[in-house]
């Protein structure tokens, strides 16, 4: 694969964090990397609680490219553990920590531990938009049929 995009990350503890693993794919054909918790001690989020977890991490994603945090289908199906603001988004010229807001939408307590996986993440092309204003749009079969117009 010589067309693998290259993306460099920064561990910012790396005396506190050394243990914890870069994001990476689980499996051959994985589309998101799941990222580990870099926790200092086990978090119980507690039902409706929201926390921001740190990873330990920085990137340089490259220009023309964001990085979506989804939920982990496990977390989320098992425990009701999942990403508040799915996908959140990381845009290319941000060099802050990676951090996953997390919400138990569970009935009971969850705990996360120090390396759990919590999310992943999506590495998708971004490609930027001019709006224009316009006095009319074209029309279409759907035109402006919204929620259930289809009667699904």
């Amino acid at each position: 694969m010589n067309d693998v995009l290259r993306i460099a990350f920064l561990r910012l503890r790396p005396d506190l964090d050394g243990d914890i693993p870069l994001p990476r794919y689980m499996t051959p054909r994985a589309a998101g990397m799941d990222l580990a918790a870099a926790l200092t001690a086990p978090l119980s989020l507690a039902p409706g609680q929201i926390e921001l977890i740190s990873t330990g991490f920085a990137m340089a994603l490259p220009d023309g490219f964001e990085a979506q945090i989804r939920p982990r289908s496990g977390l989320a199906v098992r425990h009701g553990v999942t990403v508040v603001n799915a996908p959140g988004t990381i845009d290319s010229d941000y060099r802050g920590e990676i951090r996953v807001g997390l919400i138990n939408l569970g009935p009971v307590a969850y705990t996360i531990q120090r390396g759990d996986r919590i999310a992943q993440m999506i590495i998708a092309p971004v490609r930027q938009a001019l709006p224009f204003l316009v006095e009319t749009l074209p029309a279409t079969a759907r035109s402006d049929g919204g929620f259930g117009h289809t009667g699904a």
